[in-house]
């Protein structure tokens, strides 16, 4: 097994803080000397060095479009201040690479290693063992008795997946936590790309009690269906059953209280909460989300979420911005990027970041012995480039807008038997639409199985889409999960997520190693696309 490498402290003291190590000393040395020389994100953050000061780029967004490929459109949209609060209107980069100086250096450079050997020495036996072995439980305690004081993990048995919760979701430990079943974004959380996830949801203390300041379970499934309405412009909409009598409140307007499936839309929220309006596409202050990102679990031949975590993701909205505030701080961000100014962030240390928006990111990542820490302030600065500066977002989040529709989508992620919904204001199934559109099954068009499933003649096939629910379009075959698994298990042990965390085995060849804006090819009209992350159940029934 690969294992952490000492890395020179000369090095780290020569690097600088633009274009240190990036592609282009990979062309200049060979693979195995690069490796060797690259410092962890330890050392780099001991040495108080910033790699890569365009970190929130994700790797995805060097990829060759060659004038006719748009994977771009789900993450970067020309948004109407009437379809959702976020002005970042940068659907400008579906046309061309609008990076600054810095950003026309892809730094990702584990892309362009070749891994075949370092993952061929891995054995399925040993790499099964790594997946099935759960790093969570111990985490708490040890951040406790380093005096951590950022958030610590609250969720008894998470690394048990869907045991640690009930049918519909609420955490089985009284914790406040509530899983819900989405829709993965495309392409990057498919699990045929290499990651299994989940994602919660806790509302404040006051959303999950009545006027008296008591628990109760029917007012916080109440309230969470009430966020649901306000995410997706519903009238009104399904949930698991309470009873109207404990609420104190007649929610589906028939006159009398009992139990009942479903409530109507209303002008605030219940219980301890009912001082607080129902805003549109926004969450309550004090709203948390938790989310794990796991190996690609093998049962025989079917998929599952397995105990090993590689990153635990963290946010909290710690302030609630008004609509003219979130104007204001889009055009200063919009402004930022014309002037092709770097990113800037602000560290709350132990907390995590600020990601300017409102909210607070910590994020925890694997060691090279697999037990996870906390992440460093560049690994998480990564973070920010979803959860800050895209146009696609809501309230700075992805899953939540993308939940099955009511009673159906509380509980654990299940893709099994969920349906290619299409996107608001489309036709064809969402997968089908990403298909066609990036020219593959990522955004590179190297997952070659996706092409095998899905294609004919270089073309998305409509008859071998036809009747396939979500788990099977997107799911891996066991050897490419384990094979992804290795490959991912390679740069643990290098702690080398600074250089990319894609679990990629040789290097994919639609993707650019430094964009050189005079030959860089851009996307006619015809191929940028209006894009809503939300999706139509209705009509995939």
């Amino acid at each position: 097994m690969v294992t952490r490498m000492l890395r020179p402290a000369l090095l780290i003291s020569l690097l600088s803080s633009a274009s240190a190590l990036a592609a282009e000393d990979l062309s200049r040395m060979g693979t195995e000397d690069y490796m060797r020389l690259r410092p962890a994100a330890q050392d780099m953050a001991e040495a108080g060095r910033l790699y890569n000061p365009e970190a929130p780029i994700p790797p995805q967004c060097y990829t060759k479009i060659e004038g006719r490929h748009n994977p771009c459109y789900v993450c970067h949209q020309y948004n109407s201040e009437a379809d959702r609060p976020n002005f970042m209107q940068d659907g400008a980069l579906q046309e061309s690479y609008a990076f600054s100086d810095a950003g026309m250096t892809n730094h990702h450079v584990n892309l362009f290693l070749d891994r075949s050997a370092e993952v061929a020495a891995i054995s399925d036996a040993e790499i099964l063992a790594w997946i099935e072995t759960e790093n969570y439980s111990d985490l708490a305690g040890r951040l406790e008795d380093t005096g951590f004081e950022g958030w610590i993990p609250d969720l008894a048995e998470y690394h048990l997946g869907a045991a640690a919760f009930d049918e519909t979701g609420f955490a089985r430990d009284g914790s406040g936590w509530v899983a819900f079943n989405y829709k993965p974004q495309p392409s990057t959380f498919w699990p045929t790309n290499g990651s299994t996830d989940d994602v919660l949801i806790r509302l404040p203390a006051a959303f999950r009690q009545d006027a008296a300041g008591q628990e109760s379970r029917d007012i916080y499934m109440a309230n969470l269906a009430l966020l649901e309405i306000a995410f997706q412009d519903l009238d009104d909409v399904t949930l698991p059953e309470v009873d109207e009598a404990r609420i104190g409140a007649d929610l589906d307007g028939d006159g009398t209280l009992g139990p009942v499936t479903w409530i109507a839309r209303r002008d605030s929220y219940l219980g301890g909460a009912s001082g607080e309006p129902l805003t549109r596409m926004m969450y309550p202050e004090g709203t948390e989300f938790l989310h794990s990102v796991r190996y690609v679990g093998v049962e025989g031949d079917a998929i599952v979420t397995p105990p090993r975590m590689k990153e635990l993701r963290y946010m909290v909205k710690s302030r609630m911005l008004d609509i003219p505030q979130l104007r204001s701080r889009y055009g200063n961000e919009l402004q930022e990027k014309a002037d092709e100014n770097l990113p800037r962030y602000i560290s709350l240390g132990d907390r995590g970041m600020d990601n300017g928006f409102g909210w607070t990111l910590q994020a925890f990542i694997e060691d090279a012995d697999g037990a996870l820490r906390p992440q460093t302030r560049e690994e998480t600065f990564f973070c920010r480039g979803c959860h800050a500066t895209v146009g696609a977002n809501i309230d700075q989040t992805w899953a939540f807008p993308r939940k099955a529709k009511g009673a159906e989508g509380w509980g654990y992620i299940d893709l099994h038997g969920m349906p290619d919904a299409p996107n608001l204001g489309e036709e064809m199934g969402e997968i089908a639409l990403y298909l066609d559109r990036a020219g593959g099954g990522d955004e590179f068009r190297s997952n070659t199985e996706m092409l095998a499933n899905w294609f004919t003649d270089g073309k998305v096939d409509p008859a071998k889409l036809a009747g396939q629910d979500v788990h099977s379009l997107i799911a891996p075959t066991r050897a490419r999960a384990l094979t992804l698994d290795k490959a991912y298990r390679v740069i643990v042990g290098e702690q080398s997520f600074l250089f990319g965390r894609d679990a990629t085995v040789t290097p994919p060849a639609n993707v650019h190693a430094f964009i050189d804006e005079a030959t860089a090819p851009t996307l006619p009209e015809a191929y940028r696309y209006s894009h809503d992350i939300r999706l139509d159940w209705d009509a995939a029934e």
